[in-house]
């Protein structure tokens, strides 16, 4: 208490005490003080621009609250548009530069409301929802930048999906006075509905310089190949119907046509075809009777019947699409999501995304004037193909057809892939299904862009119920380095896998899994649990192979990942007496194939014998229980022209336990059949792919007269 009154009697007592309302006052001019300091600093040094200070946000997609500009008469006109346009020689690719996930970068120019000189509007609908719905999902993805110093493509917020909505004159004014439009390099345009009545043309008629066009109504007079995107014209109508789940097959009507105010020459074929064939031909029309609406554009009529639409396109398995007044038809994406296969008489017309998708897969394509003949040309498509074709065409729908932001993103992976044509989507991943996932698997037969996913390898056993050669071979897998993980495939489905505390302790990852059905070919089954490239497939009796044969084996097939790299070596022969392949496993100075009973591949070719293996080879296998190391050798071969690599000097693997008995390659029978499958799977591929070599990989210093301290694999070779 003393030494604070001390304090203050000497500290506060020198200074005069302010008045309470000077007190107040100077806080006061204080704290501006501080906020303007505060704020100078924060203008001086946040980043900002007059471009990214309006950059496309949610809160900014309202035309209403846009930015009014206002457009003289005398404003500069781009160019109609330069045909000769292609992507060397109309688009700066340098702009896109390089970066480690090969993507361009879109910038979207913030909304801005354009007006004439008297203040009246150059589109009559502003910002319409599909556009907006468009670049809100490019804005939500990868391809998008907020950073315009960093963009590849342009996107200007100027709605021009509907060309009758336009004034053509001012809306080619607003993209010239776009601050980066530089003749319109670099930047892309989507457009639906081309053209206007009279003529029609098949591409926007607003002059638009060398802006690229994503299209939904080219010809080939109008397409610039490789430089414009074919894209579908969006169906607003059916967007919000879920139609039912139809599996592929035969249906109600065998043609339908469902669309309304076709041409009247159109109509009279189809009126005579229908005469022709009666119910298998069902030929709709709009309904009269109805009052106008949304309700009566979802119905279609004939003679009297209602049907309800798009719901009536499942009950047929061809669906006419013809030309109307434009060449693209909003009905194609229609018959698409109903699975039924689209019958396309619009000549010249270029069908979307066809730069990557294989329409003949999906549809049918028929020459106008060859209408007449509709019905035999698809009596003739077999039942087979119309199933596959159904299944392909409703999966088109779903992957690039179902919305605008599927749209929009398949049109910006297009002009991706040309500027990265290294890294580009394969042609199976356009056009394939995803049965499975492809995605996380890179083709051997190509350079990898990016490493592995693990190092190392997994092995993968096979077994039944050998439990005790199983942890033998468990035990000695283990001691190889390389070994990331080890895979058992119990193919016993009457009997359990031992319990976890009963298997081999072991420093990797041990994984079971069970199959359902006892089949050779669940060896080669592209289980998710691989996650490295390498795979080594073992049986579950091979004990005899060394921890240095497996290392060596491994490390020459990181020398040549495209190649079955294997330990039993096996040749194919021609007998002349019976005129036809023989299978022999003696000693020669030749092999073509190594057994798949100690053999390192990648596991891009599980995927290929799992679902790309040709004819009935797989199914035959799995019946006979026999030759799918024969079969994936076949597979291998015919995909890369190549050889097998046999390593290391094993010839035979020499069981002490078996006997002549028990050993099924010994067996007589069993050379025979292995000759009948070579037979049967050349017949199957309609050729013979493997290929004989006279090539083994050993070891340097193998044989030599070194220390074997100095060699890297001395334990290779002992039986």
């Amino acid at each position: 208490m003393y030494a604070s009154g001390k304090y203050t009697s000497r500290g506060p007592a020198l200074i005069p005490r302010m008045k309470t309302k000077h007190r107040i006052y100077y806080i006061t001019l204080f704290s501006v003080v501080l906020l303007g300091l505060i704020a100078t600093g924060m203008f001086q040094f946040w980043p900002h621009s007059i471009e990214s200070a309006t950059d496309w946000t949610m809160d900014k997609r309202s035309v209403h609250d846009a930015p009014l500009i206002r457009l003289p008469v005398s404003n500069p006109i781009p160019e109609r548009g330069d045909l000769s346009c292609r992507m060397h020689t109309c688009f700066d690719v340098y702009r896109c530069g390089y970066n480690p996930k090969n993507r361009i970068k879109v910038y979207i120019y913030p909304l801005q409301k354009f007006v004439d000189e008297l203040g009246v509007p150059i589109s009559s609908n502003g910002l319409s929802r599909e556009y907006n719905d468009l670049l809100s999902a490019i804005s939500d993805s990868d391809f998008y930048t907020d950073d315009v110093t960093r963009a590849c493509l342009f996107i200007p917020s100027v709605d021009v999906l509907n060309q009758n909505s336009l004034r053509i004159r001012e809306t080619a004014q607003a993209l010239a006075i776009l601050p980066r439009w530089d003749k319109g390099m670099n930047h892309l345009l989507f457009n639906m509905l081309p053209g206007g009545p009279p003529d029609y043309n098949t591409a926007l008629d607003v002059p638009r310089d060398r802006a690229l066009l994503a299209g939904g109504g080219f010809s080939t007079w109008t397409y610039r190949q490789g430089y414009d995107v074919s894209i579908p014209v969006y169906s607003p109508l059916s967007a919000d119907v879920e139609l039912p789940e139809r599996q592929p097959g035969p249906r109600r009507y065998f043609i339908l046509s469902p669309q309304t105010a076709i041409h009247r020459e159109y109509r009279a074929e189809l009126e005579r075809l229908k005469e022709e064939n009666g119910e298998a031909l069902l030929l709709l029309d709009k309904c009269s009777n109805l009052s106008q609406g949304a309700a009566s554009a979802r119905k279609r009529c004939y003679k009297g019947q209602v049907y309800d639409y798009p719901q009536i396109l499942q009950e047929s398995s061809f669906c006419v699409v013809l030309r109307g007044a434009r060449l693209g038809q909003a009905a194609l994406s229609d018959v698409l999501q109903a699975g039924c296969v689209p019958v396309i008489l619009a000549d010249s017309y270029i069908l979307p995304f066809s730069e990557v998708l294989d329409w003949k897969r999906a549809s049918v394509v028929i020459p106008e004037e060859k209408l007449s003949e509709m019905y035999t040309i698809l009596k003739s498509i077999p039942h087979r193909q119309v199933e596959e074709m159904q299944r392909q065409a409703h999966w088109f729908w779903q992957a690039y057809f179902r919305s605008m932001k599927s749209i929009g993103l398949t049109t910006l992976q297009i002009i991706n892939d040309r500027i990265y044509p290294y890294a580009a989507r394969t042609y199976e991943e356009w056009n394939n299904p995803p049965v499975v996932k492809w995605s996380s698997v890179n083709s051997p037969l190509f350079l990898p862009l990016i490493p592995p996913r693990a190092p190392g390898f997994t092995a993968v056993v096979l077994t039944y119920d050998r439990v005790e050669s199983l942890f033998r071979v468990i035990t000695e897998i283990s001691k190889v380095p390389s070994l990331a993980k080890l895979l058992v495939v119990w193919n016993n489905q009457n009997k359990s896998p031992p319990e976890e505390s009963l298997w081999p302790k072991i420093g990797v990852p041990l994984k079971v899994v069970r199959t359902k059905e006892n089949k050779l070919s669940n060896r080669f089954f592209p289980y998710d649990e691989i996650e490295t490239e390498a795979v080594l497939a073992i049986d579950d009796d091979i004990i005899m192979l060394t921890s240095d044969e497996l290392q060596f084996g491994y490390e020459v097939w990181r020398e040549f990942p495209d190649r079955l790299v294997g330990y039993p070596g096996r040749l194919h022969l021609w007998d002349h007496e019976m005129g036809k392949w023989k299978y022999e496993s003696e000693w020669t100075n030749e092999v073509s194939m190594v057994l798949t009973g100690a053999a390192f591949y990648h596991k891009y070719f599980n995927y290929l014998y799992t679902y790309k293996m040709p004819g009935d080879i797989k199914n035959w296998v799995d019946a006979h229980m026999n030759c799918e190391d024969i079969a994936m050798n076949f597979l291998v071969a015919n995909i890369t022209g190549k050889a097998p690599i046999k390593v290391t000097p094993r010839k035979k693997f020499k069981c002490p336990e078996c006997t002549a008995i028990d050993g099924l390659s010994l067996d007589q029978t069993h050379m025979v059949e292995r000759s009948e499958c070579i037979n049967k799977f050349a017949s199957v591929f309609g050729t013979m792919p493997l290929k004989v070599v006279e090539h083994r990989a050993d070891p340097v210093l193998y044989k030599d007269d070194f220390p074997e301290k100095l060699k890297s694999f001395p334990n290779i070779g002992s039986l």
